[in-house]
């Protein structure tokens, strides 16, 4: 048997059978192909094929693998126009990394010549993902408070204002029934020409904000009560805004008594966001409206807490004596020093005594430390003498008289029921007797106040 007739009989170097009517040729360029063409398409195969099969036919009748010989559908790696293979299908799972796997046939444009070269795919290199860039988070404004907004709280509990029931007159029935007779048969030029006194000094323009210190030597003699009454008294008779502050955190009952219904902001979180740029209405939306005008700046949320620091009592006051022509401070007792400091910086103060002998004694005592201060703080100083009982047993003249003693003025404040019995100021329901005393009170301290410079 000659060598020709030998390799026409061998099998395929892949195993594949070769019966003697086939084409050996095709059946290698098969192989190495990928899957070369059939019989029926021997007649399109070129010249080029032809020659590599003779070359494959010899190296195999000599016994030695020959060189891997890309066929025209899977041009080799470094061949012009080959395709490089992408890395996740470079090698067979089962051989990684074999050196002669054929790589998958590229397809060829039907319009293209099997011969002709094909072009380069560009091979587009892996871009990481950009890393995320942080989006910066716009800084709150000057007006704005650093710290959430706190909780709304009530000024008393829901019960306790069904429990307050109707609130009373300050005058009996008999009392304001007798005082209309009067009116009938008297002469009303003496009242009106008070009354117009009393307006024209309430009514005094200011070239900056003035401060009223009101404060007692112990708690429960009124002085919420006659903080109160001068806020709404001034903000009744003043076109300009005028602000009452409670400097007093103990608890105090000033936001019950301006007819608050809840508090939220304390004048210790307004000293942390007050800012110079701040205008009226950014200060505002920080404060209490009262219902009958004016606005309130409470020092609690009706909860036991740290008293209020003197630092920032002197930066509120200071801060809000742009906004306001008149601020009312509702100060802690003394010997406090928040109070010392309010009765020290203030404009005019107002000391509250009750009407009995040991609560004048102490008043007359604070009014000699007062005069011993570095500049005399009589001068802008009144007496609020205030009656809590219609049983009172001290003399009111005599009373007045000890306390006119140190040189300051003295204003009684009788009793009225309808302060007597608690709960939010009604200024509609306030006695005769005591709304002419809150008015003089009001004139006197205003007085004091404007002539400061």
């Amino acid at each position: 048997m000659t060598n020709g007739e030998q390799g026409r009989e061998q099998p395929s170097v892949h195993g594949g059978g070769g019966g003697s009517g086939g084409d050996w040729q095709q059946d290698v360029l098969r192989e190495l192909g990928g899957g070369g063409s059939g019989p029926s398409d021997a007649g399109t195969h070129t010249g080029a094929e032809a020659g590599a099969g003779t070359r494959a036919r010899a190296s195999t009748e000599s016994g030695a693998p020959g060189p891997h010989v890309p066929g025209p559908h899977a041009p080799g790696p470094h061949a012009p126009g080959a395709v490089l293979p992408d890395a996740s299908a470079s090698a067979s799972p089962s051989t990684p990394g074999a050196p002669d796997s054929p790589a998958s046939p590229s397809p060829v444009p039907t319009d293209r010549a099997i011969d002709e070269p094909v072009p380069e795919r560009p091979v587009t290199p892996a871009v990481p993902d950009p890393a995320p860039v942080p989006v910066p988070v716009p800084a709150p404004g000057p007006h704005l408070p650093a710290a959430p907004a706190p909780e709304s709280s009530p000024t008393l509990d829901p019960r306790l204002l069904l429990a307050l029931g109707h609130p009373l007159h300050g005058d009996s029935v008999t009392r304001r029934t007798g005082r209309a007779l009067r009116k009938l048969t008297s002469s009303a030029a003496q009242d009106v020409a008070e009354q117009t006194r009393i307006a024209r000094e309430l009514q005094q323009p200011v070239t900056t904000g003035r401060v009223v210190a009101v404060t007692s030597i112990r708690g429960g003699v009124g002085k919420s009560t006659v903080s109160a009454l001068l806020g709404r008294t001034l903000n009744h008779y003043r076109h300009d805004p005028v602000l009452t502050l409670e400097a007093d955190a103990a608890l105090g009952t000033l936001p019950v008594r301006m007819g608050a219904e809840a508090v939220r902001w304390t004048c210790a979180d307004l000293a942390s966001v007050l800012h110079p740029s701040m205008r009226l209405t950014d200060v505002t939306g920080y404060l209490v409206p009262v219902s009958d005008g004016g606005w309130l700046l409470p020092a609690s949320r009706g909860q036991v807490g740290a008293p209020l620091a003197m630092t920032a009592y002197r930066k509120v006051t200071l801060a809000l004596r742009r906004y306001f022509a008149v601020t009312v401070v509702d100060c802690e007792t003394l010997p406090g020093e928040v109070a010392r400091t309010a009765m020290d910086t203030a404009h005019a103060r107002v000391v509250v005594s009750p009407a009995t002998a040991e609560g004048v004694n102490a008043t007359r005592q604070v009014l000699d430390w007062l005069a011993r201060l570095p500049h005399s703080a009589l001068a802008t100083t009144v007496v609020a003498l205030v009656s809590s009982t219609p049983d009172a047993i001290l003399d009111d003249k005599t009373a007045a008289g000890h306390l006119k003693e140190a040189g300051v003025t003295v204003v009684s404040v009788p009793y009225d029921r309808h302060l007597a019995g608690g709960g939010p100021i009604r200024t509609d329901l306030l006695a005769h007797d005591t709304r002419r005393a809150v008015l003089r009170l009001a004139a006197e301290v205003m007085g004091r106040a404007v002539r400061v410079r």
